[in-house]
């Protein structure tokens, strides 16, 4: 029975090791290309692309001429006689040759509309390249969510080993201060202090595994994949290590950047495209002239086959129209036109006001985390170092343990500001990234 009670517990808890398998680990660079093919603003984005290429081909259709083709047979059945009495109780009489045939094709040309073709297609061209240039910010956008929930599954995972540190030093110093009350020469408070801080840690580390899970989750949804996936654990350990994650680009090659960055280019792009469609609205103030021509044949037959001697007749047209008044239609067109054409400019300064904006503040963000990164390590080894001296001091009576909980929670703070700081300065590099639509 004791090998069944101690064998019970280990089975029980080794189950879920087998039986579900844990996230798939992927790389920085698997989880950026995964979000840009799965993510659905892209997915949306390439859709508006091949609409966008569609609508510039029939722009450019629009100054071909609509050809038609027609063809036809009809039969009329005559029963017994030439004769027949229609549904209007009228005497009808019938062909002898009851199979009637007509072919013939028509040609339409539009030789002039004011220039409206001219614009459309501009505003068209100017549609596609936006739309283009939208692809690049949805792309970038997605890289952006899928590294930042990269960047907090990091993060979490070094909470987690900043927390099962914690419980480690919470353990040992418990059974110190344990050991030193047995002996007399600590006091029980001491020994009741170090369980509560060890609980503490304990709490600490369920929190930490519980935000990791959550980041998985987040980073799955982010790469949009059917099976779970976490980051990839790095070599190094990234409690107390600085990682290299500078900027290879000086600050004025990345105001430059901004400058024409996705944002500001798709709102150009929108710009003519709105100035295009308000030229194009005048259009309508002018005549229309229309060209056509048809040629068709026609025949008759017993039987049902086309025969060779289709009279065949053309005719050759051509069409002016100018719209004296239309209850002011291409007034309000025009004024709708126009008033686009003003919000995409409005749009545009925004735009680019925005980038000067984003990089001062990323800019600044990442400048402020790297030098918090670099000091937050040196407080964590300066914070080790102290916590190992005092609990040497507590061990023989040279300190209280008063002494050594405040060590230890400088300790952890340190290693938490470190985590936050390292965070904060990958995120910034990644919405410069996004802002300029480049990879630094």
């Amino acid at each position: 029975m004791k090998i069944l009670s101690w064998l019970l517990p280990l089975l029980l808890t080794s189950v879920p090791a087998w039986a579900e398998p844990g996230p798939r680990p992927i790389t920085l660079q698997e989880a950026v290309r995964l979000a840009r093919q799965n993510a659905p603003a892209v997915v949306q984005a390439r859709g508006q692309e091949r609409s966008s290429d569609a609508a510039m081909r029939s722009a450019y259709a629009a100054f071909l001429p609509n050809l038609t083709l027609t063809a036809g047979a009809n039969r009329q059945f005559v029963g017994g006689s030439r004769t027949r009495i229609d549904s209007n109780g009228q005497t009808v009489t019938v062909p002898s040759e009851p199979w009637t045939y007509n072919a013939g094709y028509a040609a339409n040309v539009l030789l002039f509309d004011g220039g409206r073709r001219f614009f459309d297609m501009r505003q068209a061209k100017a549609r596609d390249v936006a739309a283009e240039v939208g692809i690049v910010n949805e792309t970038y956008t997605a890289t952006l969510n899928a590294k930042q929930q990269f960047f907090n599954v990091l993060a979490a995972r070094e909470s987690q080993g900043a927390a099962a540190a914690q419980l480690q030093q919470a353990e040992q110093q418990r059974r110190t201060s344990v050991a030193l009350a047995r002996a007399r020469e600590a006091t029980r408070s001491d020994s009741l202090r170090a369980e509560i801080q060890m609980r503490n840690a304990q709490l600490a580390v369920l929190d930490a595994q519980n935000s990791l899970e959550v980041a998985n989750a987040g980073l799955t949804r982010a790469v949009g994949v059917d099976e779970p996936v976490t980051a990839a654990p790095e070599s190094e350990d990234t409690t107390v290590v600085i990682h290299a994650i500078g900027l290879a680009v000086a600050d004025a090659d990345l105001a430059a950047m901004a400058e024409h960055g996705p944002l500001v280019q798709q709102s150009e792009s929108l710009l003519k495209a709105a100035r295009a469609a308000n030229t194009a609205s005048w259009a309508d103030y002018l005549p229309a002239l229309n060209m056509s021509y048809s040629r068709s044949g026609s025949a008759a037959n017993k039987q049902f086959t086309v025969p060779d001697n289709l009279a065949y007749s053309g005719a050759l047209r051509f069409s002016l129209s100018l719209p004296l008044f239309d209850r002011l239609q291409r007034e309000e067109q025009h004024v709708a036109a126009d008033v686009a054409a003003e919000n995409a400019g409005a749009s545009l300064r925004d735009a680019r006001l925005a980038a000067r904006e984003g990089l001062v503040r990323w800019l600044g963000a990442y400048r402020v985390a790297e030098e918090r990164v670099r000091a937050q390590a040196a407080t964590v080894d300066a914070a080790v170092e102290d916590l190992r001296v005092q609990q040497q001091r507590y061990a023989v009576g040279g300190s209280t343990l008063l002494d050594v909980l405040t060590s230890q929670t400088q300790l952890n703070q340190a290693r938490r500001d470190l985590i936050q700081a390292r965070y904060d300065q990958r995120v910034a590099k990644a919405q410069l990234e996004a802002l300029i639509g480049k990879d630094l």
